[in-house]
C-alpha cells in the first residue's frame, strides 16, 4: 500500500498496525482472523445494512463500530460489499509531488479522528459509498479549508483545535472578530475564544498550558520572560493587536479638577500592573510633578469592574482600555479627561501571545493562527469595515456592550461626557508590527518603577520576545492591503513622549534622565 492512500477506498489499509484495533500488529490480526470462529473476540465485523441503521453481527461488544443511519439511503437489508467508486480512481499522490501529498494525509488524519480503527472506516464506507461518506464528513468538517490551510503553512497542523483567551476589551478586536467572521476557519483552525475575567488570570491559565496563545497587554510577554510578576518563562510576542485605544476617566464629580495637578490624593485603577495603562498613567502624572506611589494611589481592577467602581465611588478615575471608557459617558458616571493617543500617538496597547514552547511543538499550527491573526488586524484597520465589526463582537459571548459604545470606540466618534461631540477616526488603531524599539521603551519603564531590578540587555530581550524581524516577513508574504500592510524596513525607531524623545539605542540614558524615579 501507498503512503498516501486514499482514505475514502474501503479496498485500501490505511494504516499500519492491526485494522481492527485489537492486535498488536498486521501479522497477530491475520493469525488470528485465520483461526477465528464467529463467537470469537477476534473475529472481525460483519455489517448488514437496514433502511434504519446498520447492525453488526458476529463481532464482540468492545470492537469499535459506527452507525451510519444518517447517511443510509437504501430501503432495502443487503449484505454490504466492496463496491467500485469514482474515488477508487484517484491516483496515489507520489513523494515529489508535495502539495497533493499532504492534501491526501489532511484526509488521511480526519479519517482516522473520525474512525478510530480501519475496521470501523471500512466498513462505514461500504455501507454507504465513497461519495456519500465525503460529502457527510465535509458537511461538517470544512476539508477543503483545511486542506488550504496546510498547504499555505507548508505541512500538517499538528493541531486544529485551540483555546484561546481574551479579556473583553476593543483592543482584542482582531483575536475577537477572527472567530465570528471566519478568519480561524479560512486557515483551518478550529478556535474557541474564551472569556477571560483579568490578565492575572489569563497569564495563569498561559503558563498552566490552558490557553494555546492568548490575549496579552504588551509588556507581559516580556514580564514573563524575565520573571517579574511570575515565574520565569519564554514568552513571545508575535503580533501587536491595537495602537492607541485607551483613555484616562474621571468621576463626573471631578469636572473642575480637570488639572492633573490637582489629583493629589486621587485613587486610580489600571487593568494590571505589567501593562501601559500602567506605566502610561504613571508616566502621565509624573510628567506634571506627581509620584504615582506617593502622590496618588493606583491599584488593579479587571476592566468589566471598572464603570462599577467609578460608580461607587472606589476609584477616583482609571487609566483602562475601551469600551469601558465610552460606558462610563454612556452611563452617565464619568468623562474623558485624554485619550491616551494624546500622550503618545500610535503607542502599543494589547497583543496576541504564545510560548515558545507552543511555537516549537506546534510551527504549522502557530503559523496558521499568526497568519489568520494578521489577516483579522489587517482587516480592522480598514475604518470602512468598522461598524460592521462593532456588530460582531458586540454579543454577550464577545464584548457584552451595546453597537452604539462600540461604534463610537471603533468608529471615533464620540461624546466625551463633557456636553462635546468628538471625532477622532485614529482613537483606537490596529497596527500589528511588534517594534523592537517599543519593547525596549516598556523594559526601560519597567526598570524606571521598579518592577525589574536586575540589569540585562535591553536589545537582546527586545528581540527575544517581540518577533518584529519574522513579522517584517510574514507580512510582505502575505501581501495584505490595510494602511499598515507593509512592514517596515527597520525594527527600531525614536519616539516622542509628551515632548520627550526616547531613543532606542540609549535605554539606560532615558531611565536616568527622569526626576522621578525608583531606580
Amino acid at each position: 500500500m501507498g503512503a498516501y492512500a486514499n482514505p475514502f477506498d474501503p479496498d485500501k489499509l490505511l494504516w499500519n498496525g492491526c485494522p481492527c484495533g485489537q492486535h498488536r500488529s498486521v501479522l497477530e490480526h491475520q493469525m488470528a482472523m485465520a483461526g477465528a470462529t464467529a463467537d470469537s473476540r477476534f473475529a472481525c465485523e460483519e455489517v448488514t445494512q437496514t433502511s434504519n441503521n446498520l447492525q453488526q453481527t458476529s463481532a464482540p461488544a468492545e470492537h469499535p463500530s459506527r452507525t451510519a443511519a444518517d447517511f443510509s439511503d437504501s430501503g432495502k437489508e443487503e449484505k454490504v460489499q466492496y463496491k467500485q467508486t469514482s474515488f477508487k480512481d484517484i491516483a496515489e499522490p507520489t513523494g515529489e509531488d508535495m502539495e497533493e501529498a499532504l492534501a491526501r494525509s489532511v484526509e488521511s488524519a480526519i479519517v482516522r479522528g473520525i474512525f478510530g480503527t480501519d475496521s470501523s472506516r471500512r466498513s462505514f464506507l461500504k455501507a454507504v459509498g465513497a461519495g456519500t461518506a465525503y460529502a457527510a464528513i465535509a458537511s461538517i468538517l470544512p476539508l477543503d479549508s483545511v486542506k488550504a490551510a496546510v498547504l499555505e503553512a507548508k505541512g500538517p497542523l499538528e493541531k486544529s483545535k485551540l483555546n484561546v483567551g481574551f479579556v473583553p476589551i476593543t483592543c482584542a478586536t482582531p483575536i475577537i472578530m477572527a472567530h465570528p467572521m471566519g478568519f480561524y476557519k479560512k486557515y483551518g483552525l478550529d478556535v474557541d475564544v474564551i472569556k477571560t475575567a483579568g490578565w492575572a488570570v489569563s497569564r495563569d491559565k498561559s503558563l498552566s498550558g490552558e490557553y494555546d496563545a492568548a490575549h496579552m497587554l504588551t509588556p507581559m510577554p516580556l514580564a514573563i520572560s524575565l520573571g517579574a510578576g511570575s515565574t520565569a518563562s519564554p514568552w513571545t510576542m508575535p503580533a501587536v493587536e491595537n495602537i492607541n485605544g485607551q483613555a484616562i476617566v474621571l468621576s463626573n464629580k471631578h469636572k473642575d479638577k480637570n488639572d492633573p495637578k490637582k489629583w493629589k490624593g486621587f485613587k486610580f485603577a489600571v487593568p494590571f500592573e505589567y501593562s501601559m495603562h500602567n506605566f502610561l498613567l504613571r508616566y502621565y502624572v509624573a510628567e506634571h510633578g506627581l509620584d504615582p506611589d506617593k502622590d496618588i494611589q493606583i491599584r488593579v481592577l479587571p476592566p468589566p469592574e471598572m464603570v462599577a467602581n467609578l460608580r461607587a465611588d472606589n476609584v477616583d478615575g482609571y487609566l483602562s482600555p475601551d469600551p469601558f471608557n465610552q460606558r462610563a459617558v454612556y452611563d452617565g458616571v464619568g468623562y474623558i479627561h485624554k485619550l491616551t493617543k494624546d500622550i503618545w500617538d500610535k503607542h502599543p496597547c494589547c497583543a496576541f501571545a504564545a510560548s515558545k514552547g507552543f511555537i516549537e511543538e506546534n510551527p504549522n499550527t502557530f503559523l496558521a493562527l499568526w497568519k489568520s491573526i494578521m489577516d483579522a488586524t489587517n482587516f480592522a484597520s480598514i475604518k470602512s469595515n468598522r461598524k460592521d465589526i462593532s456588530q460582531a463582537i458586540s454579543p454577550k459571548n464577545y464584548l457584552n456592550q451595546p453597537v452604539t459604545v462600540l461604534e463610537q470606540v471603533l468608529v471615533g466618534r464620540y461624546a466625551d461626557g463633557l456636553g462635546n461631540i468628538k471625532n477622532v477616526p485614529d482613537r483606537i488603531d490596529f497596527d500589528p508590527f511588534p517594534w523592537h524599539s517599543m519593547a525596549v521603551w516598556i523594559l526601560t519603564q519597567m526598570k524606571r518603577w521598579g518592577y525589574v531590578k536586575k540589569d540585562f540587555d535591553y536589545k537582546k530581550v527586545a528581540e527575544e520576545v517581540y518577533l518584529a524581524t519574522d513579522a517584517q516577513k510574514l507580512m510582505k508574504e502575505m501581501a495584505l492591503d490595510g494602511p499598515y500592510a507593509t512592514p517596515p524596513a527597520s525594527t527600531y525607531q525614536k519616539y516622542t513622549i509628551m515632548g520627550k524623545t526616547f531613543d532606542p539605542d540609549k535605554p539606560e540614558e532615558y531611565v536616568n534622565s527622569f526626576d522621578i524615579k525608583r531606580v
